[in-house]
């Protein structure tokens, strides 16, 4: 079959075999790309979506962004289920087979030293959000009811600041305890940046956004410390998922679908 190569992750050797019905990007099944002691999992890829020129303009088209990024997932996911994979970025994409083999030589190193630290681990997500602030009165629209005198007006704004300053602040120091007992659950942790609402969809305010590298034999553990704090405060809703390749701990060779597009140091089509 003719086409690009499209490269999903970098990972050990591995007996498995992957799900007899999984496909990829474009409908491909995937296979492998072995080279020394490592094996590039990669599938075949149109030319015409994916030569660099193409891309630049499927990157406008959140749709088409979309149906690839759920279908690196799913790969990354089965892999996830017999080897420890080290994800590339979405779009990652070579000429033929001797270009990800090239790729896999020049990065050999860095490639087996990231594969011994993420062995048997996997990453687990968490957020903490705040569900509920204080509702607006009619007069936060800027109009002052007539019936309320200048004073009652600045006190009652005062009010209303104060209440969402005390929630803000019982949600931060929440999220700051939660963070420092899971962290000792895990071997690594990250602290991501706050997810927009207007892009996530989720409700409320995103307080936390945090990535945690655990052991597989301890994600039980981890797991339980998690629903634990579920109830723990009132207004706050606690995210837990997983468990997910260490996309957060994998280095700056890998990335997560927020990076939709963007190519890795070393790879092409030419």
């Amino acid at each position: 079959m003719t086409g690009l190569r499209y490269v999903y992750a970098v990972c050990r050797p591995f007996g498995t075999p992957l799900q007899a019905q999984l496909t990829g990007v474009g409908g491909d099944p995937p296979r492998l790309v072995p080279h020394h002691d490592l094996v590039a999992v990669v599938s075949h890829v149109p030319e015409a979506d994916f030569a660099e020129e193409p891309l630049r303009a499927h990157l406008e088209d959140l749709d088409w962004l979309t149906a690839v990024a759920r279908a690196h997932q799913g790969v990354i996911d089965a892999l996830t289920t017999v080897t420890t994979p080290l994800p590339l970025r979405l779009g990652t994409v070579f000429r033929d087979d001797s270009g990800v083999r090239s790729m896999i030589e020049a990065r050999e190193e860095n490639f087996l030293r990231r594969l011994d630290r993420l062995e048997g681990r996997v990453e687990w997500g968490v957020k903490v959000f705040l569900e509920s602030e204080p509702e607006q009165a009619p007069e936060q629209s800027g109009a002052r009811p007539a019936a309320m005198s200048g004073r009652d007006y600045l006190r009652r704004r005062r009010e209303q600041t104060r209440s969402r300053e005390d929630q803000w602040q019982r949600a931060e120091t929440f999220a700051t305890g939660l963070h420092r007992t899971l962290a000792g659950f895990a071997e690594d942790s990250r602290l991501h940046a706050p997810q927009n609402p207007t892009l996530s969809g989720a409700r409320g305010r995103n307080v936390m956004n945090a990535a945690y590298l655990v052991p597989r034999g301890e994600s039980e553990a981890f797991v339980e410390q998690v629903e634990r704090t579920k109830d723990d405060s009132p207004g706050l809703r606690v995210e837990l998922t997983g468990p997910w390749a260490a996309y957060s701990f994998a280095g700056e060779e890998t990335a997560g679908a927020e990076t939709a597009g963007e190519r890795t140091a070393g790879e092409g089509t030419t």
